[in-house]
């Protein structure tokens, strides 16, 4: 008599998982999201999910709406939980309690918390980025010291099991490098591939010197009150 064979475990399915909310841009999750779904073809054992609180079309700062795949509940434990951002409803998220205490309690289970542009100002309201180096969109990137994390200017910022993005763009950067980070490099090369990313904007790179926050500071103010104006006190914190 021989023994049966042992039964075969399936290594579970790691979920990359992003945030929807009214108002987000939508390349901050549409590119990333073409790029980790671009994996879960390529690679066994990944999938992609976009959770909000209701599963109905919400609008964003485009004429283009979206619809989540997920709550938040159905999809309580992603391995990786990716935060996009937006400019006046994003800055308004920083006040909504309920959307910060999904993210602490989805993050608590996540091996991997990140976010594009913005977004990362949500995850430091949420008390998430504390003592953290990160980024921003480069208008913004200093509100992330008034929630004890540490601004950098870099395409995207490891820290520890957090890696944050700078603006819009660099979402598609910040997945490719997880991509690698997962998968291997020569995935990550065909990924990148298959999407044809070779970014040669017609105006040449940014110049960074032209960038400056001071310039626009009197935007980001206005777009801040109009999107704080029921929190003085966190406006009042933020505000130049």
């Amino acid at each position: 008599m021989t023994d049966s064979p042992a039964p075969r475990h399936e290594a579970p399915v790691r979920t990359i998982a992003f945030v929807q909310y009214p108002g987000l841009t939508p390349l901050d999750i549409v590119g990333p999201l073409q790029v980790f779904s671009l994996l879960s073809h390529l690679a066994p054992g990944y999938d992609t999910a976009v959770v909000g609180e209701r599963i109905e079309p919400m609008a964003t700062d485009t004429p283009l709406s979206l619809v989540p795949s997920h709550t938040f509940e159905t999809m309580p434990d992603p391995y990786a939980l990716i935060v996009p951002g937006g400019t006046v409803p994003t800055l308004a998220a920083m006040a909504d309690e309920k959307l910060l205490d999904k993210l602490r309690t989805a993050a608590a289970r996540s091996e991997i918390i990140g976010s594009v542009c913005t977004g990362s100002l949500l995850l430091a309201a949420a008390g998430l980025l504390q003592g953290r180096r990160a980024n921003s969109h480069w208008n913004y990137r200093s509100l992330l010291a008034e929630f004890g994390a540490i601004p950098v200017a870099e395409r995207w910022v490891r820290d520890e099991n957090v890696i944050t993005a700078a603006g819009v763009s660099a979402g598609i950067d910040l997945a490719l490098h997880l991509v690698g980070e997962l998968a291997g490099p020569d995935i990550a090369r065909r990924v990148q591939l298959f999407l044809e990313y070779d970014p040669e904007p017609p105006f040449g790179p940014i110049d960074w010197a032209a960038a400056d926050p001071g310039q626009y500071a009197p935007q980001r103010r206005k777009n801040l009150q109009r999107a704080l104006a029921d929190h003085p006190a966190l406006l009042e914190r933020l505000i130049d």
